[in-house]
């Protein structure tokens, strides 16, 4: 079907595709809510200190950032 649209279209997207694309989006970011609603799953999430790995990396992003910057 993909292979049919870009021969159709010259390798041109179009606002189908887009659609495409963005409704995928929405059912990964739902689906990620869904998840994280659990109890079950925040208490998990919880006892893994995700908060506390996200602030050490921190440090490493900055520099990664700054390398960039040169």
């Amino acid at each position: 079907m993909a292979l049919e649209l870009t021969e159709h279209t010259n390798g041109v997207g179009t606002d189908k595709d887009t659609l495409y694309v963005l409704g995928g989006i929405a059912l990964v970011v739902f689906g990620a809510g869904m998840i994280l609603s659990n109890p079950l799953i925040r208490k998990y999430i919880g006892q893994m200190g995700l908060g506390s790995m996200a602030m050490s990396s921190l440090p490493d992003i900055d520099r990664y950032l700054k390398l960039r910057a040169m």
